[in-house]
């Protein structure tokens, strides 16, 4: 029996983030919890993934399958030196891949899901293309990188508020015209108007036609993004967590879960001039076990909503700090003695 898998994607406001550094690291770690596990590059037009696995830049990928309309996506899986991960590349060497029209899309989308995974991570691009944008949605839950400097979470805002316009615009459709119109309007108004946010937009398509703006509702209420925090210094760095969980609300009009905190490492930078996996190269690193924390959690509770994940991340990040002080300053001691 074929498996179905769970598809997480990965996608970050703005680039530098750490965006695919995570991704390619949390797929080692949940292929070593014995998970069947594809890492997938759908940064398309700047893919470099393989770089974050320790796999040359010399393996046919998506670029490829798309251009031969009667290949198999399944056939372009790289076995990795871990028996339970499987990379798949992204353009490769094939140019121009960055806006693929939807009929490819389509296609890419369809052989994805007949991959038989116990996990399949999309490494998205960053920014707010429609393709990222289509990709983000193919899952609920999906993972959104931030560091904790203001341009960084601005553009996460940004990333997730334009991923409910295009999900609207989807559901509306063609034939409803003059909803289209007036979300042409909408988008149109001048910096000097109202904020224009997610529940506005959904309140004025209800007023003309309240069987959409109840579906628009429901489809959107329906995505629950989760943030991993990046270079992190120390927790004290998440008491922006209030602040912007009541911009989800207000702005957005989503709700989320505050999933992981990965710390500020010189190890990372390391792993990156090497060429080498971070959770292999630098097991004991800070980082590294802060992606591994990342990955036990997913196997274990990916499936449904966390309540109250602000103050459990919070709580949970200040013990894993502690621990890590305390080791710290066990070394020193011995080292002293």
């Amino acid at each position: 029996m074929t498996k179905t898998a769970t598809f997480i994607p990965v996608a970050g406001g703005k680039g530098g983030v750490g965006k695919s550094l995570f991704t390619a690291n949390l797929a080692l770690a949940l292929a070593e919890l014995h998970h069947d596990t594809v890492v997938v590059d759908l940064d398309l037009g700047g893919s470099n993934l393989h770089s974050f696995l320790g796999l040359s830049n010399q393996f046919p990928g998506i670029g490829d399958f798309l251009k031969a309309r009667t290949a198999e996506l399944e056939n372009f899986l790289v076995p990795t030196e871990m028996p339970t991960l499987k990379f798949l590349p992204g353009d490769g060497r094939t140019p121009f891949m960055a806006n693929i029209p939807t009929a490819q899309k389509l296609r890419l989308l369809s052989h994805l899901n007949r991959i038989p995974a116990d996990y399949i991570l999309l490494d998205l691009g960053s920014g707010s293309s429609f393709n990222t944008l289509d990709f983000f949605g193919i899952s609920k839950t999906g993972f959104v990188v931030t560091t904790f400097e203001h341009p960084s979470l601005m553009n996460v805002l940004s990333f997730l508020k334009n991923f409910l316009y295009r999900t609207i615009e989807r559901i509306v459709g063609r034939e409803n015209h003059q909803v289209r119109i007036t979300l042409q309007e909408i988008y149109k108004q001048p910096m000097t108007g109202p904020p224009v946010t997610a529940q506005y937009i959904q309140d004025q398509i209800a007023a003309l036609n309240p069987e959409l703006g109840e579906q628009v509702k429901k489809i959107c209420s329906y995505y629950r993004p989760r943030f991993i925090f990046n270079r992190g210094e120390h927790p004290d760095t998440l008491r922006i967590l209030q602040p912007l969980d009541k911009s989800l609300r207000e702005i957005v009009s989503l709700q989320a879960d505050y999933f992981g905190f990965i710390f500020e490492d010189p190890a990372v930078r390391e792993s990156v001039r090497r060429g080498v996996p971070l959770v292999t190269a630098y097991r004991d690193s800070v980082a590294s076990q802060s992606v591994l924390r990342v990955a036990d959690r997913v196997a274990r509770i990916w499936g449904r909503p966390i309540e109250n994940s602000a103050e459990l991340l919070t709580t949970d990040t200040i013990r894993f700090h502690k621990s890590v002080a305390d080791r710290q300053q066990g070394s020193i001691t011995s080292f002293r003695r």
